[in-house]
Parts: structure tokens; C-alpha cells; sequence
């Protein structure tokens, strides 16, 4: 319940705080990608629950002569690059947390056809709600492999404390400064999980 509480607090003071940046952010994605200004997938959450993730648009919607999407290298655009370079695109993710489906402090919510690949040493990242920033994010971000990254989720699940949180935040500040594992090997997204080789 304190977690909660906190969560909400701080999401009000950072909304209000930096509604202005927010509406600047907001009409700057509608002059230079247009609509829709703010991107929602289906990710899960507490439980494996599916709930819709908010972020701000980083890329465009060109493709190819078959109509199909070209790859994220090629669709992010600068803006968005800036925006993923300062972290600014995880903004609308306080209304996720505001609206009870995320934390400020948790595993980053993944996608739904991940969840039959995972070990159940791994599952355990669903046993707390996702969050905006979590250990994994300040201990590598994108540049560790998943192997790593679901290492670190599950040791925040099983080492989960107020303090440890604080700390979280307080390392997130300083990587979103520094710039730290914000691509993957030379990647603007991470390569998509292909499961464990224990469910393999």
C-alpha cells in the first residue's frame, strides 16, 4: 500500500510538474509524424494481465513496396531518437501508473507472445507490477542480453524493498543523464526474445 501511495504521488507531482514539456513533446509528434501522437501496444502486467502501455511516438509509418513496415532502424526518426536518448517518450506511462496497471519501480512490461517462452524462475517478473524503470534498466538497460535483463527482474522481485526502490530512482536519473544502454549492439530495439534454452 505505501509503494501505491507513493507511486500516485509521485506520478501527480511529475505530471503536473511537466505538463508543459509534455505538450510541447505532444506538439512536436504531430508536426513531424502526425496522428496518433502517442503509441499503445497490449503488454502484460501483474499476473501476465494485459493492459494497454502508453509511450509517445518515436517512429514513423513508412513501408516498403509491399505495404510492409520497414525496420525500426529505419522508421525512428530524430525526434524520436531524441525523445528515447532523454527517455521524455516514457512520459504517458505515469497514466499507467496512475491508473493502478504499472509502478514507477518494476520489470519493464514486455510483450504477450513472450509469456509461453518463459522459464518459471522468469515468470516471477509478473509477480509485481511492471515498471517505468526497474534494477534491470540501471544495471545494463538494452546493452545486456535477456538472459541478464530476467536475471536482474527476478532478483528485484525477490529482493523488492521501499529503500531499494529509492535507489532505483535515484540511478535512473543518472543514467537518463549519462545516456547509458540505450541501444542494443548497435540496435535502436532490442532483437525479440526467443526463449531460454531450458524451454527450448
Amino acid at each position: 500500500m505505501i509503494k501505491r501511495l507513493i507511486d500516485v504521488v509521485i506520478s501527480l507531482i511529475l505530471l503536473t510538474v511537466l505538463s508543459s514539456l509534455v505538450l510541447v513533446i505532444a506538439f512536436l509528434i504531430r508536426i513531424k509524424l502526425g496522428t496518433p501522437i502517442l503509441f499503445k501496444q497490449l503488454r502484460p502486467g501483474l499476473n501476465g494481465k494485459a493492459f494497454y502501455v502508453y509511450k509517445f511516438r518515436t517512429m514513423n509509418n513508412e513501408t516498403d513496396e509491399k505495404g510492409n513496415l520497414l525496420s525500426d532502424d529505419y522508421r525512428l526518426t530524430g525526434l524520436g531518437q531524441f525523445l528515447r536518448k532523454y527517455s521524455l517518450d516514457e512520459f504517458p506511462q505515469l497514466i499507467n501508473v496512475l491508473k493502478g496497471e504499472m509502478s514507477l519501480v518494476g520489470p519493464r512490461p514486455l510483450l504477450l507472445e513472450y509469456l509461453p517462452l518463459y522459464t518459471k524462475e522468469q515468470e516471477k517478473r509478473h509477480n509485481v507490477r511492471p515498471g517505468i524503470t526497474g534494477w534491470a534498466q540501471v544495471n545494463g538497460r538494452n546493452a545486456i542480453n535477456w538472459e541478464e535483463k530476467f536475471k536482474l527482474d527476478t532478483w528485484y522481485v525477490n529482493n523488492y524493498s521501499l529503500l531499494l526502490d529509492f535507489k532505483i530512482m535515484i540511478k535512473t536519473l543518472s543514467k537518463v543523464v549519462k545516456k547509458e544502454g540505450i541501444n542494443y549492439q548497435g540496435h535502436v530495439t532490442m532483437e525479440k526474445f526467443k526463449g531460454s534454452e531450458e524451454v527450448m
